[in-house]
Parts: structure tokens; C-alpha cells; sequence
């Protein structure tokens, strides 16, 4: 397991259907190495810190294997490392990890938080307007990680698993909670457990069994 890509990216203000908003998914790959710190990796940013970034969404990952698929569903379009605004692009990890399974990268040590549930701006990246949800019915979603040690990273690096969490649920588990209008209320005990999941995403999902224990 390892990152094929580090990217990162800066703010940059685009047009939407008319009017103007910031945004950071424009990623592209760094050489070298990079420091990973608690928030984000150096040279990125977050746009819009009300709904991206914090400690739960420090660095997005996204698998690399899940490229063949859109090459497939999006023919004629040029899909090069970084395009779904991740800053790992990844080999050998899916979303069949865990939410708190614990990995070294480089000199850092991250932790799996949530899955990633997209934006409007992901439909504003590939100029789709069914980009998202697409995106989300497909289940390739990636994730974000934690990092609970800063260190340094680089393309090529391993990518150590250090800590399996123990009854935890996958990231295709809890996307699955949120995507689905019949989310089973067992799982969803289960979820809001989840220590390593954001207060977010835990009030979510309470919220969501709540309306089972009606």
C-alpha cells in the first residue's frame, strides 16, 4: 500500500452557473517530500472551513484503482492524479477499511475518520451536473484520515497498517447509513459509537435512528 500521488492546492475563486465561489478541489501533485500536519499537508488549503477541513478531514484519500471505473463512465475526459481533489491517491487501500483502523505513511501516522460525502463543487470540477450524485451511488467515494502524528510524506512511501479497530464498521458501511433511505437501526447503533467518527457525523446518525425509534 502506498500513495501514488501527493497533491495539494490553493483556493482559487471559479464561476457557477453565474455567480462566483472559492474553492480547493483544483489538486495537482507535489515531488518531493511534504510535511503532513494536523490540519492539512503544507502548500493545501481548505475554502470553505464550515463544511471542509478540521482535525476529521485533515487529508482526503482516494484510491487509484476506482480511475479505471470513471475512464469508463467518462469517456473523453482526462482524469489525471488529484482530479477527484484528493491529496493521497492511493494503491491498495478501498473502502473496505475501517473508521479508526490506524496507519503509518512516511514518518506520520494517520487515523481513518469518515467517509467523503461530496459537494456541489465536485459537479463544478468535471462541469457535470450529475457529477454528484453519481459519485455517490457508485460507492467509490474515498475517505478522509486523522493524523494523530505529524510527520513527513512523499509519493512512494509505505503505507503501514498500525491498528485495526475492533468492531468497527467499513467506510462503505457508514456511506452506505447515509446514502441509503433504509439504513438497518442495528448498524446504525453501532455507527454512532464510533469514536473516531466526527460530532458531525455522529449527530447525523443519531438523527437517523431517531426516526427509526419513532
Amino acid at each position: 500500500m502506498k500513495p501514488l500521488s501527493v497533491n495539494v492546492g490553493q483556493p482559487r475563486t471559479v464561476d457557477w452557473h453565474g455567480r462566483m465561489v472559492e474553492t480547493s478541489i483544483f489538486k495537482a501533485p507535489v515531488a518531493g517530500q511534504v510535511a503532513l500536519r494536523t490540519l492539512n499537508l503544507d502548500g493545501d488549503r481548505q475554502a470553505d472551513l464550515s463544511v471542509h477541513g478540521g482535525a476529521h478531514k485533515a487529508v482526503y484519500v482516494y484510491p487509484s484503482e476506482h480511475y479505471d471505473f470513471w475512464r469508463g463512465e467518462l469517456p473523453g475526459v482526462e482524469l489525471p492524479w488529484g482530479m477527484f481533489g484528493e491529496n493521497f491517491t492511493t494503491a491498495g487501500l478501498l473502502e473496505d477499511v475501517q473508521i479508526g483502523d490506524r496507519y503509518r505513511i512516511g514518518s506520520a501516522e494517520v487515523v481513518v475518520s469518515e467517509p467523503r460525502v461530496p459537494c456541489y463543487k465536485l459537479s463544478l470540477k468535471f462541469g457535470r451536473a450529475d457529477m454528484v450524485k453519481r459519485f455517490l451511488a457508485s460507492g467509490r467515494t474515498g475517505f478522509y484520515v486523522m493524523v494523530t502524528k505529524e510527520g513527513v510524506v512523499e509519493a512512494g512511501d509505505e503505507i503501514k497498517l498500525i491498528g485495526r479497530a475492533e468492531q468497527s464498521l467499513s467506510v462503505a458501511d457508514v456511506t452506505r447509513l447515509y446514502a441509503s433511505k433504509h439504513a438497518e437501526p442495528t448498524t446504525l447503533r453501532r455507527a454512532v459509537n464510533l469514536e473516531a467518527l466526527s460530532d458531525a457525523w455522529r449527530s447525523f446518525l443519531r438523527d437517523r435512528l431517531a426516526q427509526f425509534e419513532l
